[in-house]
């Protein structure tokens, strides 16, 4: 049931009015005092060896330093402004949810006119939409109501946009596979009984479902483009920092991307279009002088202007189906006037072993310990969204799934024995992991691959050992990983279909800022295949 705090943005957003609700967590109003067993404690965890006679000191001085945090507790935050009205929406009935996509459904008009007048749009359940029910896949969070709206939100509705639900995603957004939602899995409209990607599961069902036009889903490893390769769509992530993460969950800051999905290159350009963009200091993970060019006036879609790498690694481990797909596309672009060539790059495998660890890493310090609120950060912070994790954490942690479990353990036993190290080293390393793409892409507009190197398997079943679901929910991340590390842009586009129906994805990775011919070679391939090649289901 929801709180009287959610009954006031309920109402204040039914009306098209935004409210500054109090985002406290119980306890904190009135700031109190640390007892001396908790002084003790605290000493002896971090090896303080205070005394009794110490700590008395210590504790009245920490009165006086609290003293700012009850000042603090008597101001109103600011909070960016809700322009337009809605009501909290529904969770759709199962006849009315056919693959289990949908988290939640509203209906959320926006400008009259703009890029995306007419245009449907749902949003992954990571991302915060004002007022409407939020869980990012997890008991965790379940019955959430944001206060905000997410940056990309606010674009989506200024252009004219027309939000139309919220759709499910992986629990915590740790999965690639798209069986590990709290709200069950979500099914693949080419097949039955086979698995979507994850962890935007939900947006590439909807979409390749042509139940909205397009979506917003975010990538932390892969999560646009794993379902956008396994439900035959196009899913960008663009390169890091171009499109504001303000008001979406966040898994390791440095890995964390938004990106558009669609049915074609043009409506994912056009989308792009709108949610990029700097966003006045709120993510500072952007330049200040960030332009965002028109997408989608630049797609040429000549394949003649191309020369393309394709990269040895990005085949090892691949399944015959799926590379006789992706080198049959990449053997059409040359056929059509492209430069087509191999390429090697070492360093596409070693980079598996710096994400794994970066991950291990941020999940736990980020997500677990500062609930999503970014240290150090002088961006905008979602403090109502921290206090549910809070919450949400301490009363609901052991119904997450298998994968979370599993790197909360890694994390937190890691950093125990020992310490940054590992963390401090990977991130070091991959700045000579982008330097080895940057290379390779001096001489080559783009770089292919597979998406994935494996059609998309069956959903597991409630008997699957837990082993088996955790293999199963981050096998495929060979080759999209890296490229949340380097922040390079990387696009998955339907390259065609395994003899039992099942999508194959392309993906191409462009230079740094230069999504615009990421875009392109993608188009250029997609005339060649045909843009209604890809069926409606």
């Amino acid at each position: 049931m929801a709180n009287a705090q959610d009954k006031q943005v309920e109402d204040s957003m039914a009306m098209g009015t935004a409210t500054r609700p109090e985002t406290m967590p119980v306890g904190v109003r009135g700031v109190n005092a640390p007892s001396m067993s908790r002084l003790q404690h605290i000493s002896l965890q971090y090896g303080l060896d205070c005394n009794d006679e110490e700590l008395e000191v210590y504790k009245e001085k920490m009165i006086e330093v609290l003293r700012a945090f009850k000042s603090l507790a008597a101001m109103t935050e600011p909070i960016p402004e809700v322009k337009y009205p809605r009501t909290p929406g529904y969770r759709p009935k199962p006849q009315d949810n056919p693959y289990n996509a949908w988290y939640w459904r509203c209906d959320i008009r926006g400008a009259c006119t703009g890029l995306l007048a007419g245009r449907t749009v749902a949003i992954k359940d990571s991302i915060q939409v004002a007022g409407v029910p939020m869980m990012n896949g997890s008991r965790v969070l379940e019955g959430f109501m944001p206060p905000i709206d997410a940056t990309v939100v606010t674009r989506v509705l200024d252009a004219g946009g027309h939000i139309t639900g919220k759709a499910a995603c992986e629990d915590m957004c740790l999965s690639g596979s798209g069986s590990m939602c709290g709200t069950g899995p979500v099914r693949n409209p080419h097949k039955e009984g086979h698995v979507t990607g994850g962890s935007s599961s939900g947006c590439a069902a909807l979409v390749a479902a042509r139940e909205v036009d397009m979506a917003i889903g975010g990538d932390q490893g892969g999560s646009v483009r794993f379902p956008a390769c396994w439900s035959g769509i196009v899913g960008l992530k663009p390169t890091y920092g171009l499109v504001p993460y303000t008001g979406a969950c966040s898994m390791e800051r440095s890995l964390d991307h938004l990106g558009p999905m669609a049915a074609t290159v043009r409506d994912c350009a056009l989308l792009l279009q709108t949610i990029a963009g700097y966003d006045d200091g709120n993510d500072t993970r952007q330049p200040r002088d960030l332009r965002v060019p028109n997408y989608t006036e630049q797609l040429k879609g000549d394949p003649k202007q191309l020369k393309i790498g394709v990269v040895k690694e990005g085949f090892a481990n691949c399944h015959d189906p799926v590379n006789g797909i992706v080198r049959g596309a990449l053997d059409k672009l040359r056929a059509a006037g492209a430069t087509v060539e191999d390429v090697s790059i070492p360093a596409h495998i070693e980079a598996s072993g710096v994400f794994t660890t970066i991950t291990a890493h941020g999940i736990g310090e980020s997500m677990l310990k500062a609930e999503g609120v970014q240290i150090g950060d002088r961006g905008m912070q979602s403090t109502a969204l921290a206090d549910a994790q809070r919450r949400g954490f301490r009363a609901h942690s052991q119904y997450l799934s298998y994968v979370t479990k599993l790197f909360l353990l890694t994390s937190e036993y890691v950093r125990e024995e020992y310490g940054f190290h590992f963390y401090s080293k990977a991130r070091n390393i991959s700045h000579e992991i982008t330097a080895s793409f940057n290379a390779a892409l001096e001489k080559y507009d783009v770089l292919a691959m597979p998406t994935i190197v494996y059609p998309a398997p069956e959903i597991p079943t409630t008997t699957t050992p837990i082993g088996e679901m955790i293999d199963h929910s981050s096998g495929m991340l060979q080759n999209t990983a890296v490229f949340n590390v380097t922040g390079h842009p990387a696009i998955s586009i339907n390259a065609g279909f395994t003899a039992d129906g099942l999508p194959v994805g392309l993906m191409l990775v462009g230079k740094l800022w230069d999504d615009v011919t990421v875009l392109d070679a993608a188009y250029a391939w997609e005339r060649l295949r045909g843009a209604d090649d890809t069926p409606r289901v």
